[in-house]
């Protein structure tokens, strides 16, 4: 049976509140992220479609186009378990090139369409996309593991949440190369950081350090939250209790966080705009977490 209850992820994390620790259930504001970047792209004038954004290689009918690319293969997957290749995947490497092969045919097909065309697909893909989202199960396995948090199988509440990502940061990259205002509400963001930061014990794992060792993150702004990254016997992994006096403590403000996990700024530029106290080696360490495929 399609699972029907209706969960939202809290909207409003209180200020001393540790995140990372619970499930992400965010499945129903795929659709008021969707709805937004709807409305988004209908307001964008003709000449603003070739405008840069901060992803290199793209602009603005290129993140558009992917948007709709991505949306119409997870659904050609996952819900009609359409799977026209069975790529070989023997490396993390292999899965980087796969994916970012997959994308460039996306945006080479769909940057070709009119405004309006892109548009109208985008809605109709969007609404079959929330549908599908929130009838699944949470807790029943994912067809596709989040990589970049190192899982090798995860359930349907990650892959919800890392699709939220995608499509909210994705979204804000056109809003920030049209100097438009973001979508950095509480209801919005905090999941889509707290989806970002769940990368980090993944990318530490190759960091040495005495048992019961806590590094802090804090995101700063209404809505972000604080992260506690605790050593112990099994490896790196989040904490739910406060410490007093964390080794080391990294403050990010939370109009540049979604561009740090998902390299959309330079790194120097990164820290030189957060604060760090204590072990800065440490801490530095939270500016290599990249929460996205690339």
């Amino acid at each position: 049976m399609p699972y029907k209850k209706t969960i939202y992820h809290n909207p409003h994390p209180m200020s001393d509140q540790i995140s990372g620790t619970e499930p992400i259930l965010c499945a129903p504001l795929l659709r008021h992220v969707d709805t937004k970047l709807i409305q988004l792209l209908r307001d964008l004038r003709p000449e603003e479609w070739d405008q840069q954004t901060v992803a290199p290689a793209w602009k603005i009918r290129d993140v558009a186009a992917h948007l709709l690319d991505t949306v119409l293969r997870k659904l050609s997957m996952v819900r009609d378990h359409c799977l026209v290749e069975s790529p070989i995947i023997q490396s993390p490497q292999d899965l980087i090139d796969l994916v970012n092969r997959l994308n460039r045919e996306g945006v080479t097909v769909y940057r070709r369409l009119s405004a309006q065309v892109l548009t109208g697909m985008m809605e109709s893909a969007c609404h079959q996309s929330a549908d599908f989202h929130e009838s699944l199960d949470p807790f029943a396995p994912a067809l596709f593991n989040v990589s970049w948090a190192g899982e090798s199988s995860s359930l349907n509440w990650f892959d919800t949440a890392r699709e939220l990502t995608e499509r909210w940061h994705h979204q804000q990259q056109i809003r920030f190369a049209t100097n438009r205002p973001g979508i950095m509400t509480p209801e919005l963001y905090h999941p889509v950081l707290d989806c970002f930061v769940r990368g980090l014990p993944y990318a530490f794992r190759n960091v040495e350090a005495p048992l019961g060792f806590t590094m802090q993150l804090d995101v700063s702004g209404d809505c972000g939250g604080t992260w506690l990254l605790r050593k112990e016997n099994a490896g790196w992994g989040f904490a739910g209790t406060p410490e007093a006096n964390p080794v080391a403590r990294v403050v990010i403000p939370q109009e540049l966080a979604w561009r740090v996990f998902t390299k959309g700024i330079d790194r120097k530029e990164a820290l030189a705009s957060s604060s760090l106290e204590g072990d800065h080696a440490l801490g530095e360490r939270v500016f290599g977490l990249t929460a996205i495929v690339a």
